[in-house]
């Protein structure tokens, strides 16, 4: 069987994630290697995401290598993965999903509703904070970064009363011991292609493609895809104020959305089912858009002061 060479990121979930794959390809015969790559977003740790900005800042470095043949595949968070890739990619895969959801964790407190006035609650997520703030004006946001490990022993340390972190991550490394609760759409609209992986490969190169699109989960891609042709409608990327998540119901998808001012004070829902998963995210992306998502998303494109304070 072939040879192949798998670029990753070097964070422990990356890591986690990188070998997850590379164990599938074994058991089909493969011989894997993995290439650790750092990328932008790794290199800048000290500021919050929402105010970095950078389109890609999580993969650009991984689709050099990729182009530049040192690497054959790359395994990405799917949340990470740009909506338009860049010309020469495809994806080429997206995994069997686990729970895309976001979880509170806390040393104290059972719940969001169980927290005090004024508590401090770690996240640098903007679609994060913004649902918070909806439902909880009073609590106080604070960036969270590093890598799960980092975050989980701020949270034990005391400098948080709480963190939001998605639930697949945590899963996936094990480390569950402080979920109090995992937050429902409802409540906490996840981020477009949360708990998926994306196994990209340059453009057109047909023996990866056959090797690869097994790793093909269906429902998972019909999901994630319809999830990003929204973010794409909307123009925005994984460190805005956007919601998405898409579920099959009664043999259709049902996809809810959301777009919200960081500080909470404005938030659009939209929800609506379809059989087709591009035309249901443009279809969600537009009534946003004519309910004054524009407006939301010029606001915090054009302020810094958009993202959570820093401590």
């Amino acid at each position: 069987m072939a040879r192949l060479r798998i670029g990753s990121r070097g964070s422990q979930l990356a890591l986690w994630q990188a070998n997850h794959i590379s164990a599938l390809l074994r058991e089909r015969g493969h011989e894997v290697e993995l290439e650790i790559i750092k990328t932008t977003g790794d290199k800048i740790t000290d500021v919050a995401l929402a105010k970095v900005g950078t389109k890609g800042m999580f993969t650009k470095e991984i689709e050099e290598a990729l182009a530049d043949g040192r690497v054959d595949l790359a395994v990405h968070s799917l949340k990470d993965l740009p909506t338009e890739l860049p010309a020469g990619f495809e994806l080429v895969a997206v995994t069997t999903r686990v729970n895309p959801r976001d979880a509170f964790l806390s040393v104290k407190y059972e719940s969001v509703k169980d927290l005090p006035q004024g508590a401090r609650v770690g996240t640098s997520s903007l679609r994060r904070q913004a649902q918070l703030k909806a439902v909880r004006p009073d609590l106080v946001i604070h960036p969270l970064r590093g890598n799960v490990d980092t975050r989980v022993r701020k949270l034990e340390e005391g400098e948080y009363d709480a963190i939001i972190l998605a639930a697949s991550g945590l899963q996936r490394l094990a480390k569950t011991q402080w979920i109090r609760e995992v937050l429902s759409e409802s409540f906490m609209c996840p981020a477009a292609g949360q708990g998926a992986l994306g196994i990209e490969i340059r453009q057109g190169d047909v023996a990866m493609r056959q090797h690869l699109e097994l790793l093909n989960d269906e429902a998972a891609r019909a999901a994630t895809t319809c999830e990003r042709a929204l973010l794409n409608k909307l123009g925005g990327g994984c460190q805005v104020p956007i919601g998405a998540f898409a579920e099959m119901s009664n043999g259709e998808l049902r996809l809810t959305a959301i777009v919200a001012r960081p500080d909470g004070s404005e938030v659009l829902r939209e929800q609506q089912s379809g059989s087709d998963p591009v035309a249901l995210g443009e279809q969600v992306g537009d009534m946003l858009l004519r309910r004054g998502a524009t407006k939301i998303l010029e606001y915090v494109y054009g302020t810094a002061a958009a993202a959570p304070l820093q401590p």
